[in-house]
């Protein structure tokens, strides 16, 4: 019974995994659809959540058929917990990426960024990418230095995020009432894009080291060893 225990923690990680690298894609996707108004690309994002949706349900069935099955307690359940809430964040980054990319169709052929803050979404939707992919990363290793990077890179996020509203409500900004909305939309999706990630890599860093402030030392080399599945309590 371990064995097929520890194997069914070992495909709820490896979909979690595959979740993650989906999500990385639509961000990618999104991002450039919003900088260049691709709405091809665009549409090809939006078309594609569901794919997202559809695999999160799968992992989220899995966990509660273990969860019935298995009985598991204390590290494990707390890990069956943990995979529930990650793949809701990751539903969720899925959504926001879609919202972007519906930004971007809704205002072709004109451009969804108001003039005067091309250069500051940009940096966000890279900063973005870079988020997903490295947690892709920390899902598959449980190495709790992704979980610092990524912490990091959402205080860029953040600092990023207070400059667009500034823009925005200043009285040099030229736009009109819907450039305004559709700034701060795409600043708030982007800005909540990395909240996710971080709220991910909390998760990772509480199964490890029982801190639930993500906080512990980055640098202390400490992982799950064995994925999702860990060492029993």
């Amino acid at each position: 019974m371990r064995e097929v225990f520890h194997q069914a923690l070992e495909d709820i990680q490896d979909r979690l995994v595959e979740i993650a690298e989906m999500v990385t894609v639509a961000i990618d996707k999104a991002t450039t659809a919003f900088e260049t108004s691709d709405v091809a690309l665009a549409e090809e994002v939006i078309a594609d959540d569901s794919k997202i949706d559809d695999l999160a349900v799968s992992v989220d069935e899995l966990a509660i058929d273990t969860l019935a099955i298995q009985q598991p307690v204390a590290r494990d359940l707390r890990i069956i917990v943990s995979a529930l809430r990650t793949s809701a964040s990751l539903e969720r980054m899925g959504d926001l990426a879609e919202h972007i990319a519906q930004l971007a169709r809704s205002r072709f052929p004109e451009r969804a960024i108001p003039k005067g803050l091309k250069g500051t979404f940009v940096k966000m939707g890279k900063l973005d990418v870079s988020v997903a992919r490295t947690l892709v990363d920390l899902l598959r290793t449980q190495d709790l230095r992704y979980a610092a990077e990524i912490r990091d890179s959402d205080d860029e996020i953040d600092e990023l995020h207070a400059t667009v509203y500034e823009k925005v409500l200043s009285e040099a900004f030229s736009g009109d009432a819907s450039h305004v909305v559709d700034a701060a939309l795409a600043s708030r999706y982007h800005e909540r894009f990395g909240d996710h990630a971080v709220s991910i890599a909390k998760k990772m860093v509480y199964l490890s080291t029982g801190d639930w402030t993500g906080q512990s030392d980055p640098e202390a080399d400490v992982e799950i060893v064995d994925g999702p599945a860990g060492a029993d309590d």
